[in-house]
């Protein structure tokens, strides 16, 4: 699989952070660099201990390593979920901590396959 391939199956802008990055080696590094990224982890563990200003850090952390990497649909979710987590609330954050790990898990397979 081809680094655009692998933005391409996850609906990700290959070309907005090429443009950025300046070439596909580049753009795979950092790609397959994302997998040791600890911020769904702590995202994670910030909700499950209800801990607001933790699970905020994180979501808002993973939000903005997205929107560099050009990871579009992983972004969109952060970005909703940052928004509910700004007043260090947890609470009404579980439908959107779904959807969040469904991106991830999603962006995470195909980068896998990529580092292959």
């Amino acid at each position: 699989m081809t680094v655009k391939e692998c933005y391409d199956k996850v609906g990700s802008d290959y070309d907005g952070v090429l443009k950025r990055l300046g070439s596909e080696a580049l753009v795979k590094r950092f790609a397959v660099k994302f997998l040791n990224d600890p911020s769904f982890q702590d995202l994670t563990d910030g909700l499950a201990a209800q801990d607001g200003e933790k699970a905020f850090r994180a979501a808002h952390t993973l939000k903005g390593v997205c929107l560099n990497l050009g990871f579009t649909g992983l972004y969109k979710v952060s970005a909703e979920l940052t928004e509910v987590l700004r007043g260090r609330e947890t609470a009404e954050s579980d439908a959107l901590y779904q959807q969040v790990k469904e991106q991830y898990t999603i962006l995470t397979d195909a980068i896998k396959e990529l580092a292959q």
